[in-house]
C-alpha cells in the first residue's frame, strides 16, 4: 500500500451569508504528473456526499493553470462551481495574481479566461465555452414524466432546447416558482431519461423568482454525477445564458440567478455577456467561494 498526499481544501462555491452554495473539493497539485486520471477518480470517489465535485489544478506557466475534474462517478469535462472555488481561492492567495486583472485556465473544452473582480465584487467570472445546440429532443411529454410534473407545469410557449456550455445541457422552461420548488424526481428514473436523451444535467428555470431584484430561479439535476442536484452551478447557468440570449429574453447588463429549492435561501449565481477575440457573445459566470476546511488529503493505493 502506497501513500500520496496533497494538498486539499473544502471550499463552498456561490455561498452567501444567507446559504450554504454547493461544496467542492480542490486538489492543489505541483506538477501535472503528480496525479494520474484512475488516482483521480478514486479521490472522487472516497469524498463522495462530502462535495459534489473535486477539482485538480496545477500552474502551466506565469498566469495560465490547468484544471481536470471529477464526480464521484466519472470525469466532468467542465465543472462551473469548482471552477469558481479554485480560481476564487487562487487570486486570493497566490501574492503574483492578487492584482491580476485576467489570467487563463487549460480545461477540456479549451482555453478560458478568468475575470479577477475581487476587489470590486468579491467575485470571480469565468467566460464559459462556446455553446454548441443539439438537436432530436425529447417531448414535453417524456420530460414532464422523467421530472414527475404535470405537462401544463413546463411553459410551452418557450422551447425545450439542448445547449452544451460545459456540460450537455437540457433547458426546461417552467411556468411558476412554486412548481420547481416543489420537483422530486426519482434519482433512478431521472438518471435512464438522461442516459438515453444523451444529456449530462437538467435545468429549469422560470421568471417568478422569491426577491423582485432577481431574474430568473433556476434547479439543476445531474444524476449521472451521483448526485440528485446541483445547488449551484456555473456551466449549467451558461447555458441558460445562451438559451436566453437566443430567445431575446436577456435585456440587461447583468443576470441574477436564484438557485436550488428553498424559497428562501437561495444560492445566488451572476451572469454577464461579453464579446471574445473573434466578436462572438460569450456568457461568463460569477460568485465567489467561502473555504471551510484547509489541510492534507491521503490517497492509499496499492
Amino acid at each position: 500500500m502506497h501513500k500520496r498526499s496533497y494538498k486539499f481544501k473544502k471550499m463552498d462555491a456561490f455561498a452567501t451569508e444567507y446559504s450554504d452554495g454547493n461544496p467542492a473539493g480542490t486538489i492543489w497539485l505541483t506538477a501535472k504528473q503528480d496525479i494520474n486520471e484512475s488516482q483521480m477518480q478514486k479521490l472522487a470517489k472516497e469524498l463522495k456526499g462530502f462535495v459534489s465535485e473535486v477539482g485538480y489544478i496545477h500552474k502551466i506557466e506565469e498566469e495560465k493553470y490547468g484544471l481536470r475534474y471529477y464526480s464521484s462517478e466519472r470525469e466532468v469535462n467542465f465543472c462551473g462551481h469548482a471552477t469558481i472555488a479554485l480560481m476564487y481561492e487562487l487570486f486570493k492567495t497566490e501574492q503574483s495574481l492578487i492584482d491580476k486583472d485576467t489570467i487563463k485556465i487549460i480545461t477540456n473544452n479549451g482555453e478560458l479566461d478568468v475575470e479577477n473582480r475581487i476587489k470590486s465584487n468579491d467575485a470571480v467570472f469565468i467566460m464559459s465555452p462556446s455553446p454548441k445546440e443539439f438537436a432530436g429532443l425529447p417531448t414535453i411529454e417524456e420530460v414532464s414524466a422523467s421530472l414527475h410534473i404535470s405537462n401544463d407545469s413546463v411553459y410551452s410557449q418557450l422551447p425545450i432546447k439542448l445547449i452544451d456550455a460545459g456540460l450537455r445541457t437540457l433547458i426546461v422552461p417552467i411556468l411558476s416558482l412554486e412548481t420547481i420548488i416543489r420537483i422530486e424526481p426519482d434519482v433512478n428514473q431521472l438518471s435512464e431519461f438522461c442516459v438515453d436523451n444523451e444529456i449530462d444535467i437538467i435545468e429549469v428555470f422560470t421568471k417568478e423568482t422569491a426577491k423582485m431584484e432577481n431574474d430568473y430561479r433556476v434547479r439543476v439535476f445531474a444524476p449521472r454525477f451521483g448526485y440528485l442536484e446541483d445547488p449551484a452551478t456555473g456551466s449549467g447557468n451558461s447555458a441558460l445564458g445562451y438559451y436566453l440570449m437566443s430567445n431575446n429574453m436577456w435585456d440587461k447588463g447583468m443576470l441574477r440567478l436564484e438557485q436550488n429549492n428553498s424559497m428562501e435561501r437561495f444560492n445566488l449565481i451572476q451572469l454577464q455577456r461579453k464579446e471574445d477575440s473573434n466578436k462572438n457573445q460569450r456568457v461568463l459566470f460569477g460568485g465567489g467561494a467561502i473555504k471551510r476546511i484547509e489541510g492534507e488529503y491521503h490517497l492509499y493505493t496499492e
